[in-house]
């Protein structure tokens, strides 16, 4: 079977505006719909792809497709979210003036725990705006 195209809805926080008249709209039109969120508003029924970025408050979502833990965070570690019902798990070095840093200790935890894997943001290496 062929999949349909994707609409992507990202943030600020997505949920805050998608509701179930555009999830059921945007499927009519023949499209998928995936979401990049933060996970703290529980999604309408119909979403076909669900990103989570947890951001250090209590999570809606607790399943999904991916989970993106930006790396390191002082208050949180990935080993707070593995026990979560996702397919992939993604951790995304933090990006700042410790960028070369935070990939390499993004490439350790990795190594260390293969259940992680690594998720970069290629146009911040490339410096592309």
């Amino acid at each position: 079977a062929q999949s349909r195209p994707f609409v992507v809805f990202t943030g600020g926080e997505p949920l805050l505006q998608l509701d179930q008249d555009t999830v059921n709209a945007v499927h009519k039109r023949g499209f998928e719909i995936a979401i990049e969120t933060n996970g703290t508003v529980t999604p309408p029924q119909g979403i076909d792809w669900i990103c989570c970025s947890p951001k250090g408050t209590a999570l809606a979502i607790t399943s999904g497709d991916e989970l993106k833990f930006v790396f390191p965070q002082l208050k949180l570690q990935p080993k707070d979210f593995e026990h979560l019902d996702f397919k992939m798990f993604y951790l995304q070095p933090m990006d700042g003036p410790e960028r070369t840093r935070n990939v390499r200790l993004s490439i350790d935890y990795c190594l260390q725990n293969p259940q992680w894997q690594l998720s970069l943001q290629l146009h911040k290496i490339l410096d592309i705006p």
